[in-house]
């Protein structure tokens, strides 16, 4: 059955894949973009289809449309974008998830927060799993994004519990693929970039922090299948690639998948970056049958494809 579906942050480098994917299976998408880490370029390929829309919005002002669902993932994610103005980014997270859930309430929508990994802070479990409840620091550089979807959590739990609303919660490991920002921070980003430019490859700390990192096309699956499985699971389940690597081993990658000069530099580890991160997928296998299918090589790849395209 062809839905409507609003998307916001649907501009951004995983909002406009789930476009993407959503116009292909034949619904309607409305897209709903403020522009401040999105991007027209993203969505160029996408205008012609009669059956997308694009509107500028900021969720922080409510918003009124007739849809079926709602995927909610409006908010900077990267540490350079969100922490550039922290106060608008809990914003995002705080009253866009109020706007966003009444609108929910109203049309009897269903739908789906894109919450993150940073909710477990810097882990004293590991791998992490959905029970665990996290070791955030509430009052440093990072707390605007990672509170702030703690927060939007909470706020998805009580709409369910009050009002009924049909709501599902991700939290999104490290992901990476074409239309990521070259200029977002992020490590995967940052390598290629550094990487093809055969700038010095930046290493924060000694290197041997880790990460796992899932390719979009893997994301965008396990968000649809959350999406669409019976309304008395609400999640939050885990979506992110069990394979752990350092940052040493990615940068590694890197360099030799570019065949690049580049060098390894170390800088010192930022205030509250975890030391390591990697998900326990056991809910997403159970209750949605999921698992990444495409190993970081392959994926790396693509990206690097697609960065040598907008690189000048």
């Amino acid at each position: 059955m062809n839905k409507r579906i609003l998307v916001t942050g649907g501009a951004g480098f995983i909002g406009s894949h789930l476009c993407a994917r959503l116009l292909n299976e034949g619904h309607e998408v409305i897209c709903l973009d403020n522009y401040f880490t999105g991007a027209k370029s993203n969505i160029v390929d996408l205008i012609q289809n009669p059956k997308f829309e694009i509107v500028r919005h900021d969720i922080i002002n409510p918003y009124n449309a007739e849809i079926d669902e709602i995927y909610n993932l409006a908010c900077p994610a990267s540490p350079i974008h969100y922490q550039y103005n922290p106060i608008k980014t809990i914003k995002t997270s705080v009253m866009g998830a109020i706007n966003m859930l009444g609108l929910a309430k109203r049309v009897n929508a269903k739908i789906l927060q894109a919450s993150t990994s940073e909710v477990y802070g810097d882990p004293h479990v590991h791998p992490q799993n959905e029970q665990y409840w996290g070791n955030v620091n509430p009052i440093g550089i990072r707390s605007c994004y990672d509170e702030g979807k703690r927060c939007a959590e909470t706020l998805f739990m009580d709409y369910h519990r009050q009002n009924k609303v049909k709501i599902k919660i991700i939290r999104i490991f490290n992901t990476y693929g074409p239309n990521m920002n070259p200029n977002d921070g992020r490590v995967v980003s940052n390598f290629i970039v550094q990487a093809l430019k055969g700038e010095d490859i930046t290493i924060y700390g000694n290197g041997s922090q880790t990460r796992s990192f899932q390719y979009i096309d893997d994301l965008i699956e396990g968000m649809i299948r959350t999406m669409n499985t019976d309304e008395t699971f609400t999640g939050p389940i885990n979506l992110g690639n069990p394979d752990e690597f350092s940052m040493l081993e990615l940068a590694e990658k890197v360099i030799s998948l570019t065949q690049s000069n580049s060098k390894l530099v170390y800088l010192p580890l930022p205030a509250d970056d975890p030391k390591q991160r990697k998900p326990d997928i056991s809910l997403a296998k159970e209750k949605i049958r999921w698992q990444p299918k495409i190993k970081l090589d392959d994926g790396l790849v693509k990206t690097i494809e697609y960065f040598k395209k907008i690189i000048r």
